[in-house]
């Protein structure tokens, strides 16, 4: 087909221009990646403070540094703009966006929808678009591609629509873009063959799937197969501590076993844009075809009970120890991101033990070394500018426990144990010291 054989050469030669829709966690090293391997890249994103900071050459999120970005735009390749009418000078788009779940639990696809919508006008022939956003089975070819195909133009012929799920791993010094396999699947061949291509050109191994549908599919199983085995030694842990059996000893010990079993760790809760979320997409479309999803719901409920279950531990401790509630007690937390080493607090448990704690009468505060300030965010802005509090002897001394939701690894934990009254441990960080002061939850 012409137009698929002339976009084809274009990201052969390394001409076609890639844009990117979202330059959050997602978008920003996707794009880097390709303006690394040479192509001339367009970064396009609502949020005119993130165009800024790249303009800037500063990068505004914590594991990517600004000399990265400064590279990237030093090549001479590399625009930005807020304005999506900018796709017209594109030759591939790929669609980075956030997919929540409402109120209700069902999927909220209108970052997603309201993106196609407003690219539709400028779609030109012999584009390629390629969604990355976790969703469920079907939403590539049942919501995107009719939404596009708006424009008069026809998928598989005139454009070219393809779903290549997201595998990032904020902080992960093991993985990145380039070294994670890229899952890929096109609506029709020539769709298929070019979104190959296109991630071929820098990232080390792709994975061909016959369809969009299938290529959706896998990202969720990834995330049902994480939530599903952290629910479970959440519920492990929780039996265990009634026997007086360490939950953290028991996996460390099993894990010893070269075949037949995978180590999971608990913790206060998951957080992140991928666990908590992206089961609940399966589903809601199973409900489609009126079948229940048992496993999956059986482990969000498990996993929402565990900010509930580091208050019991904590209010158990502080009566038993020191006979005082709740009310009225002064807790550290350390940790507001949702996972060690990042900045980044999508979902993150912390939020929910905040509520919870001052519900009851608590009065908090928090030291991450990664949010020096906790931004506005659309599910919890009551807690928007709060700011992390020093780590130090003395203000240890002045709360009645410490709670350490967050295993960021740049926090002094034998300061911790030497000077706070009480420890509350999701983690298992103070496993090493004297356990005179520490409770496991």
């Amino acid at each position: 087909m012409p137009n698929a054989k002339a976009l084809l050469d274009k990201i052969q030669n390394r001409t076609a221009t890639v844009a990117v829709i979202g330059l959050g966690y997602v978008g920003l090293p996707l794009i880097l990646g390709f303006a690394d391997a040479g192509f001339p890249v367009l970064g396009l994103d609502v949020d005119t403070k993130k165009i800024d900071s790249i303009r800037a050459g500063q990068s505004y999120i914590k594991h990517i540094t600004s000399e990265a970005i400064a590279a990237a735009t030093a090549k001479g390749k590399f625009e930005t703009s807020a304005s999506l009418a900018d796709v017209a000078k594109a030759d591939a788009i790929i669609i980075c966006l956030p997919t929540p779940l409402t109120k209700q639990r069902d999927p909220d696809l209108s970052y997603i929808t309201n993106t196609a919508k407003a690219i539709t006008p400028y779609i030109k022939r012999g584009q390629l678009v390629v969604l990355e956003s976790t969703t469920w089975p079907g939403t590539t070819r049942e919501v995107m591609i009719p939404i596009l195909e708006q424009s008069g133009l026809q998928s598989g012929t005139d454009f070219f629509a393809a779903f290549s799920p997201e595998r990032e791993d904020p902080g992960n010094k093991n993985f990145n873009t380039r070294s994670i396999p890229k899952v890929v699947g096109g609506d029709g061949a020539d769709a298929t063959k070019l979104a190959d291509a296109l991630y071929a050109s820098f990232i080390d191994k792709t994975v061909v799937v016959s369809t969009p549908d299938t290529a959706e599919a896998v990202k969720l199983t990834e995330n049902i197969f994480r939530s599903i085995n952290i629910a479970l030694v959440n519920e492990l842990k929780v039996i265990y501590d009634a026997m007086g059996i360490d939950v953290w000893e028991v996996i460390n010990a099993a894990a010893t076993k070269p075949f037949g079993f995978m180590p999971f760790y608990p913790g206060p809760g998951l957080g992140g844009h991928c666990i908590p979320i992206d089961p609940f997409y399966l589903t809601w479309k199973a409900r489609e075809y009126e079948l229940n999803t048992r496993f999956i719901e059986l482990a969000g409920e498990i996993i929402a009970t565990m900010p509930r279950y580091v208050i019991s531990k904590l209010a158990e401790a502080l009566d038993t120890r020191f006979k005082k509630g709740l009310s009225g007690a002064n807790i550290l937390l350390l940790g507001m991101a949702y996972k060690k080493n990042v900045d980044d607090m999508r979902e993150t448990p912390t939020f929910k033990i905040v509520d919870l704690l001052e519900a009851r009468g608590a009065v908090t505060a928090y030291h991450d070394p990664f949010v020096p300030v906790v931004p506005m965010t659309r599910e919890h802005p009551q807690y928007a500018g709060r700011t992390s509090v020093p780590l130090t002897a003395d203000a240890l001394k002045t709360y009645d426990a410490v709670v350490i939701v967050t295993d960021h690894d740049d926090v002094d934990y034998a300061l911790v144990s030497k000077h706070a009254k009480l420890v509350v441990d999701t983690r298992n960080m103070m496993a090493g010291f004297d356990q005179t002061n520490v409770v496991k939850a």
